[in-house]
């Protein structure tokens, strides 16, 4: 018989078509078993765990950034001069045993600086003749001075407050004044000596080198004879007379 007649063919063209399915299911089984061999598979199963479990957790986790850093806002400024500091030699009154007005300014000057610091203001700690005062910026600025280790007489004793005689800003520097006039004798039980408030306060040079709207006064803590004691022994009451009369003008407390 003629292996060409369409018997013939027909046998050959299904036998063909029973090979190929024959190889596409040993294909398809052989990628099946080669899927379940994955080389996660093929790690140690304690490895194969810990790789299951860390791919877990990273499912849902959202990254939080870190919020900015506030800018701090800048604290109200407060200037406070320590009388006769500063590397012009000048010690203001000397007493015999060698006790300086400029070291009483400065130590009572530090201490007002530490208690307006615990209330909240920034304090410029500055020098007699200091180049930061000219222009001066500031809320308020005082200067701190103590009057002479002579004796004068029985009434020498005290404190006393002022302020430029011709103040630029008068109405400030007023309220200034009774504020530290009214503090300083409750904190201190110091008399006021107004009979001795001389030109060398009222037109203290520090005024004149500030900016005019800034108000200013001095004020002189007491007598480095009579007043001695209070200034040397006890300079925390001195220093909180101060810094409670530059608070009651800083908050607008009453002052009479």
């Amino acid at each position: 018989m003629n292996s060409n007649t369409p018997p013939a063919r027909a046998s050959f063209l299904i036998a063909a078509v029973r090979h190929i399915g024959i190889v596409l299911l040993v294909a398809a089984a052989v990628a099946t078993v080669f899927t379940m061999w994955s080389p996660v598979s093929l790690l140690p199963s304690g490895a194969a765990r810990a790789i299951s479990i860390a791919l877990a957790t990273q499912v849902g986790v959202v990254t939080t950034p870190e919020p900015p850093t506030a800018t701090p806002a800048s604290l109200p400024l407060v200037g406070i001069v320590a009388g006769h500091s500063g590397p012009q030699n000048d010690p203001g009154a000397v007493c015999p045993d060698g006790l300086t007005e400029a070291g009483i300014n400065l130590d009572v000057a530090n201490r007002v600086k530490a208690t307006l610091e615990q209330g909240g203001y920034r304090v410029d700690l500055l020098n007699e003749f200091d180049d930061r005062l000219n222009g001066y910026q500031a809320l308020a600025l005082v200067s701190i001075h103590a009057d002479s280790c002579d004796y004068i007489n029985d009434i020498a004793t005290g404190y006393k407050v002022a302020r430029a005689l011709y103040d630029k800003s008068p109405d400030k520097s007023d309220r200034l004044v009774a504020c530290l006039t009214d503090r300083y004798a409750k904190r201190t039980g110091m008399n006021f000596h107004s009979g001795s408030i001389t030109l060398d306060m009222t037109q203290y040079h520090g005024f004149d080198e500030l900016d005019a709207a800034v108000p200013a006064a001095i004020i002189e803590v007491g007598f480095l004879n009579l007043d001695r004691d209070m200034l040397t022994n006890h300079p925390d009451l001195v220093a909180q007379g101060v810094a409670e009369g530059v608070l009651c003008y800083l908050r607008n407390e009453p002052a009479p």
